[in-house]
């Protein structure tokens, strides 16, 4: 039995409208084919499963006077929740997924404070083997299939939430910050490489992390010359006579 009070219910009548503009979206966007897509099959694959087992959940948040830091600590704290509530095991769980709403931010905020909220917080949840995505109408994410199909643009500006799966590869082998990457694909392969069903995906994925890690001995040893030739230069007097 659930009782509500009276400012519950105010809140809840508040939340109704966005609610059930992002699950319309889901349903008719997300959950479906689409000509620009590049592939056959949803613009999201698990969504209509998501749907079907009724492991979507919805949060509302308003971020309108809040800081930064106090909207990335919600999100953190709803990762904590996502891992928490059932169903816990990642394959039972592969549909369940979160979407955290946020109706109050206009176009230019949520450009920048959702894309910097993913950006910030993405290492948070890969290293607990999560997704988090941005969706709002501005962004400039791009399909795999079709770099001119935009699958992250929603009407209302939202984070989602789910399990890693292997076809998120792509996603994390992109990123510009070397370390970041290496990270990234020793999360995935800590998640994957004992049970994954493609093979030719587990061994892109290792010769990436290779690649990272190449590029960062490179970097990193070119970095150490860098240092010890400004110290060199600090450190000899003849080189700052004029």
């Amino acid at each position: 039995m659930q009782l509500y009070t009276p400012l519950e219910i105010d809140n809840i009548q508040q939340d109704i409208p966005y609610l059930l503009e992002v699950m319309e979206w889901v349903k008719t966007f997300l959950a479906r084919p689409h000509p620009d897509l590049g592939r056959s099959g949803a613009v999201c694959p698990f969504v209509p499963h998501s749907l079907k087992s009724n492991s979507i959940r919805l949060a509302v948040i308003r971020a309108k006077n809040l800081q930064p830091q106090q909207v990335e600590d919600i999100v953190k704290n709803y990762r904590d929740t996502f891992l928490e509530i059932e169903p816990q095991d990642r394959e039972d769980g592969i549909n369940k997924a979160f979407l955290l709403i946020f109706p109050d931010l206009d176009l230019d905020d949520a450009a920048t404070l959702i894309d910097s909220i993913q950006q910030k917080l993405k290492p948070f949840f890969v290293e607990e083997g999560l997704m988090i995505g941005e969706f709002h109408k501005r962004t400039e994410t791009r399909g795999l299939h079709n770099q001119d199909f935009y699958p992250l643009r929603s009407p209302i500006p939202l984070i989602a939430i789910r399990f890693m799966v292997e076809a998120d590869l792509p996603f994390l082998m992109n990123a510009n910050n070397l370390d970041l990457r290496v990270k990234y694909l020793e999360a995935y392969l800590q998640r994957f490489e004992k049970n994954m069903k493609d093979k030719i995906r587990l061994n892109t994925a290792y010769q990436a992390l290779a690649v990272a890690r190449e590029k960062m001995t490179i970097l990193n040893s070119t970095n150490l010359i860098s240092e010890k030739q400004v110290k060199m230069n600090f450190s000899c007097p003849f080189l700052h006579q004029h």
